[in-house]
């Protein structure tokens, strides 16, 4: 939509910043108020519960909010389950909107800034390689993660 209306890619991002936000806090709900009645049965049908309990009992709020970083530029881990679990954690809900934000809206508005600013030529480099640079960028957060926690 961006190449065909440049002068609205800002908008566009805005758009879905917004929607995925909602989506996330969505999420965020399910999670929190109804992981036994609504969640875990939706984990169970699609064969994520194992994985998502053995997560949800090893990760540390610390490498929760990490992920909610990773998975909004990347998608890694997916983000459905990131947002389930921050809510099952308890994550604080102002730090999970407000991260959800930032992370969402960094990948949708560089998306639209490469998209107005370079046009259809870039279209081709982003439908091959964003998932590779969403994932650079998630790799260089988590080596200054670790190299803060643990390092420095």
């Amino acid at each position: 939509m961006a190449i065909a209306r440049p002068s609205k890619a800002y908008r566009y991002a805005l758009v879905a910043t917004v929607a995925s936000t909602l989506g996330g806090i969505a999420g965020y709900y399910l999670g929190h108020y109804a992981y036994e009645e609504i969640a875990k049965p939706v984990l169970v049908f699609y064969g994520k519960l194992a994985v998502f309990e053995q997560l949800r009992s090893s990760a540390s709020k610390d490498a929760i909010l990490l992920m909610l970083v990773t998975s909004g530029l990347a998608h890694l881990p997916p983000i459905k389950v990131v947002t389930i679990l921050s809510g099952a954690a308890g994550i604080n809900f102002g730090f999970f909107v407000v991260s959800c934000i930032v992370a969402r809206g960094i990948r949708f508005f560089a998306l639209a800034w490469a998209l107005s600013y370079y046009g259809e030529a870039i279209r081709d480099f982003i439908e091959r390689r964003l998932g590779l640079l969403a994932g650079a960028a998630s790799a260089v957060i988590l080596a200054v993660f670790f190299a803060v926690r643990y390092v420095i």
